[in-house]
């Protein structure tokens, strides 16, 4: 908002300039007249030593300061009392009383300053009726009708920069909370991102290997070579979890794509690492992608299939599993099929299971979440007894 105090203050600077200006040149003019007509007058030395005395005091005002303090309500009450002294003396000097409207104004609030505006006026009025020597009715109404516009348009400006100064503060302590708001909502929306990727990634191959380790335990008697294959695969994962760990400090880059070849090659290594002896997870796809794909939209695409696979793996029971990229002109769709045990979507308690929402409750909100940020739609079909089918088409630009 500096931007537009700095204009106003120039405006006023130039105003204040001006009056300065037309102060000294009607208070030399005046000096000029009463030399050019009463030099050899008694009241000459004096004139000229009150003229020099308004000046001098006229001078110091801008060391004081605008606002009403006592030392400038002080020095306005010297130079208004020196030029009423002169105007005894030499009603020419009553011109100069046009800069004095705007000193009054500018140091005394409106309700003091009108009445000295009048009081002005009416020894400016005094002074020519005492030069035009009868009663003109053009010296008693010209001074109290330009005193009138000078006192109500000053009055009008500094209203409204009052108001404009009320409106300037307000917008700036709007943009503020506005920022504030901003932030917080940034904040926000950085956790939920977080907490999907952590939930995606970090969380999904945690429960894998307590479940790789549980059933080691289990076997580790009865089948030794079994027990340390599960073993194996969990250090395998938890080694992914690692990289993937890593991966959020650097850039929250999926590893699987880090590591290039797109994400076709990258729902491959999904696919084969959640491929287990009781689960067999295909890739299909259908059409190509576009080269390159964009980078949030691979990001998602890839956290949904890791997200849905972990569900499949976690509470669906079933047996295959597959990823399904379609690539159409103007979307992009990935489809994740099981022939599980299925649920009700429609029923809220029956989607706990799916989501996984009995222990976390991460799944199906973070994949909704995933899709409402790229303007995407989820779509899921299921039944009980008849399996999932899970479909996240996300918009692309028309090729």
């Amino acid at each position: 908002m500096s931007g537009v105090a700095a204009p106003e203050r120039d405006d006023t600077r130039a105003l204040t300039v001006v009056m300065h200006t037309a102060f000294f040149v009607l208070l030399s003019a005046s000096v000029a007249r009463y030399l050019a007509r009463h030099a050899g007058g008694p009241h000459t030395p004096w004139v000229i030593a009150l003229s020099g005395l308004l000046a001098v005091l006229y001078v110091l005002g801008p060391a004081l300061g605008t606002r009403p303090t006592p030392r400038r309500l002080t020095w306005l009450g010297l130079v208004v009392a020196a030029w009423a002294l002169l105007v005894v003396l030499a009603p020419s000097f009553a011109w100069c009383a046009v800069p004095l409207f705007y000193t009054g104004l500018r140091t005394l609030p409106p309700r003091a300053a009108i009445p000295l505006v009048a009081l002005l006026t009416a020894l400016a009025v005094a002074a020519q009726l005492s030069l035009a020597g009868w009663a003109d009715p053009n010296v008693l109404l010209a001074p109290p009708a330009v005193a009138a516009v000078a006192t109500t348009v000053f009055v009008v400006m500094q209203r409204q920069a009052a108001r404009r100064d009320a409106l300037i503060a307000d917008l700036v302590r709007t943009r503020r909370e506005l920022a504030a708001t901003e932030r917080r909502e940034g904040t926000l929306a950085e956790r939920e991102r977080l907490a999907r990727e952590i939930h995606d990634t970090l969380a999904q191959g945690l429960s894998s290997q307590r479940m790789l380790l549980q059933a080691a335990d289990r076997l580790w008697d009865s089948a030794p070579g079994t027990a340390r294959d599960h073993v194996r695969t969990a250090a395998a994962i938890a080694e992914r979890s690692l990289a993937e760990a890593r991966r959020f400090v650097h850039d929250l880059t999926p590893a699987d794509l880090a590591e290039g070849g797109g994400l076709l090659r990258a729902l491959h290594a999904v696919a084969e690492r959640e491929t287990t002896p009781g689960l067999t997870v295909r890739v299909h796809t259908e059409g190509s992608p576009p080269d390159p794909l964009p980078a949030p939209v691979e990001s998602a695409l890839l956290r949904i299939a890791q997200g849905a696979l972990a569900n499949v793996r976690e509470h669906a029971g079933a047996t295959t599993a597959a990823l399904t990229l379609t690539c159409l002109d103007d979307q992009i769709v990935l489809d994740v099929t099981d022939d599980g045990r299925g649920f009700d979507p429609r029923a809220p308690a029956a989607a706990a299971p799916a989501s996984g929402a009995g222990e976390r409750g991460h799944g199906l909100p973070a994949i909704r979440a995933r899709l409402r940020q790229l303007g995407g739609t989820l779509t899921i079909e299921s039944a009980p007894g008849e399996g999932t089918a899970l479909s996240a088409a996300i918009p692309l630009e028309p090729r």
